[in-house]
């Protein structure tokens, strides 16, 4: 969802008065409107609120890229903790419906991330964030394991069950998720597939 190419460029006056709100990011990162790339795009469970992706080739780590949610003129640094999601979530409010829940369930554990980094939801090979250096056989078991994250229907309590394969730290899991109507998500059960692989995923938000 990340890798997609549903982002629209912020140039000119508006990029100038984005980065005047933000510099420096966290206090460490600088951002200008000659080198800064700023991005946007909407997701489906919310009605008003726009993901902004914010990257600089003067950064030292090259693959940093930072997100934001803006609401209504609000900015959420999304850092890879969750409260700034479940804020958003309570406020827009987020709605959560059969069509869009695996989109949600891969943005949440993108941006909701462990000592490790994030729980990657691995669909395929082609995704641009994952690992690309690896030897054949790495490459085969992970080729082996991918697969298209799953929605397994509804329980009693009106959560959405899915299924999915999660990359976290250097090894893939398949993982039952129990997603609620408010934007809570629930692992409920996971399987280690694939440990110890020379390989994790590199995407850094912070």
């Amino acid at each position: 969802m990340y890798h997609d190419n549903n982002w629209n460029p912020v140039q000119g006056d508006e990029l100038a008065g984005f980065l005047e709100q933000i510099n420096p990011i966290d206090g460490k990162y600088k951002v200008s409107a000659e080198t800064t790339e700023v991005h946007w795009r909407m997701l489906p469970f919310y009605d008003s609120v726009a993901l902004i992706r914010v990257r600089d080739p003067n950064w030292v780590n090259r693959r940093l890229n930072i997100y934001y949610l803006t609401d209504q003129g609000n900015l959420f640094r999304l850092n890879g903790t969750s409260p700034p999601i479940h804020e958003v979530n309570a406020k827009a409010p987020i709605k959560v419906n059969e069509k869009n829940v695996l989109d949600y369930l891969r943005f949440f554990c993108f941006f909701v991330r462990g000592e490790e980094g994030p729980f990657y939801i691995a669909e395929s090979m082609d995704d641009s964030n994952m690992p690309t250096d690896m030897d054949d056989t790495t490459r085969s078991v992970i080729e082996g394991t991918v697969r298209g994250a799953t929605f397994a229907g509804g329980n009693e309590q009106g959560h959405f069950l899915c299924d999915a394969v999660v990359f976290y730290s250097n090894a893939l899991f398949i993982a039952n998720f129990a997603v609620q109507p408010t934007g809570m998500i629930e692992m409920m059960d996971d399987e280690p597939i694939a440990a110890d692989l020379p390989v994790k995923i590199d995407c850094p938000v912070s």
